[in-house]
């Protein structure tokens, strides 16, 4: 989906060179913009994302309440490079002093991002979550999972309100009977056609994880509009004999579907949002302070933490066994594995996968979807403890532990490569939210 904007001119200066500049951003953006028909500065304004000033003159100042008058957002994109051009910069500067908000990109990057975000921000009024869950309160830890917010009714229907987005609920039951019904035939044939690195898998396991590929990519096809699927693969693991790691990640890498590990639709639509407006690969997992001490230990039943220098400032990244469910795309290193946690069937699988080593962004969505957190940070290496729950964990570094305790959402976070707190600022915007840094 690309953004619809409408270019806004000025009566007096509707010229040759705004034509041209409209031309160009028709280049410029072709993968993210669909430019319709220019409109006269007050003149009533058709349904689109965002209005674009392709020109700014000096009449911009005597024509301000008109412009106060636009009730979409406006975008300042003026220089032949696709960006704000600096001898806007003043009439940019009185637009905000005057209570308007406008866009001024100064790199093309962060002008894609814009429209992309834009363009997510009316897809999501049509995008679906699938979910497969039956009694989510209870299963295999309880005491832990019936406290999870993303199972409350309250999350589902903030998304609705804030987003659009619908949240689909189907039968994590019916969904494993239906993988096991599958002809061991039917999972050979997918297996033909894919190339996957595994270690130690057996046979039965790989078979196990090609059928529920089947049966889930059968219920994506029953409904329009899947944007992402999850489900509830810890806490009612009972009900299939593997896990959706090797599903989720063929659904990413061939149809550009997402996924929650454990059916967290918070951290899936997190996923979602980052994915769509930066066009990155993101993760999510369990992020583990220093700071928390045994609590985190006892979880990942290690004995102490990596031994490093300014300890209150790191964090342990691990889920099921590794640093986390990521998609191929988003990893330097990806193998399939045999499980870890004793919570799965002992036929399911895991991957062991790392990201690259160096900067990185952790970010998540308040509860209550007013807000996005962002924390820069570095993944500085990987540690591994045989026999435990954290096989090859992820050793991250940020700047300052104590806030991050104080103020952290939620134990599963995001993680993309590369520092990207600039760019989030810019999709936060585009979606009324405010930013909130640690």
């Amino acid at each position: 989906m690309k953004a619809r904007l409408i270019p806004l001119y000025f009566e007096s200066a509707r010229n040759e060179e705004f034509d041209n500049q409209i031309e160009r951003l028709k280049d410029l953006l072709l993968e993210e913009v669909e430019i319709l028909d220019p409109v006269s500065l007050g003149s009533p304004i058709p349904e689109a994302d965002a209005v674009v000033f392709p020109q700014l003159v000096g009449e911009a100042f005597k024509q301000i309440e008109k412009i106060k008058n636009i009730n979409i957002p406006i975008i300042v994109i003026t220089s032949e490079f696709g960006t704000v051009n600096m001898w806007d910069w003043e009439i940019v500067t009185f637009m905000k002093e005057e209570g308007l908000k406008p866009f001024a990109p100064y790199n093309l990057k962060l002008t894609k991002i814009i429209c992309r975000t834009l363009a997510l921000k009316r897809e999501m009024k049509n995008a679906k979550f699938l979910v497969f869950q039956d009694n989510p309160g209870e299963g295999m830890q309880a005491t832990i999972f019936k406290r999870f917010y993303w199972w409350e009714d309250e999350c589902i229907k903030l998304i609705k309100k804030k987003f659009g987005i619908s949240i689909i609920k189907k039968s994590f039951k019916k969904l494993g009977i239906d993988a096991k019904n599958i002809p061991d035939s039917e999972a050979e044939k997918v297996l033909k056609n894919k190339d996957v690195n595994t270690v130690g898998v057996s046979r039965k396991a790989m078979k196990s994880a090609v059928k529920l590929y089947i049966a889930l990519k059968r219920e994506i096809d029953k409904e329009d509009n899947i944007a992402g699927v999850g489900m509830n693969c810890l806490n009612e693991s009972f009900y299939s004999d593997t896990t959706p790691c090797l599903a989720y990640n063929w659904l990413y890498e061939d149809e550009g579907i997402l996924w929650a590990c454990e059916g967290d639709t918070m951290s899936l639509l997190t996923i979602y949002i980052i994915n769509k407006s930066l066009g990155v690969p993101i993760m999510m997992s369990n992020v583990y302070p220093f700071l928390v001490g045994m609590a985190a230990l006892k979880h990942e039943k290690i004995n102490e933490f990596p031994k490093v220098e300014d300890t209150d400032n790191c964090l342990l990244v691990v889920h099921c066994g590794y640093m986390g469910f990521m998609p191929q795309s988003c990893a330097t290193e990806w193998t399939l594995k045999p499980k870890v946690l004793k919570i799965v069937d002992d036929n399911a699988t895991m991957v062991d996968a790392r990201m690259p080593e160096g900067d990185i962004t952790l970010v998540k969505l308040h509860p209550k979807l007013n807000k996005i957190q962002v924390i820069e940070g570095e993944l500085k290496e990987y540690k591994q403890y045989p026999g435990s729950d954290c096989r090859n964990g992820a050793l991250i570094r940020i700047s300052d532990g104590h806030k991050l305790m104080d103020e952290l959402y939620s134990h599963h976070n995001c993680i993309t490569s590369g520092h990207k707190g600039t760019e989030l600022k810019f999709v936060a915007r585009a979606l009324g939210l405010d930013v909130k840094e640690i």
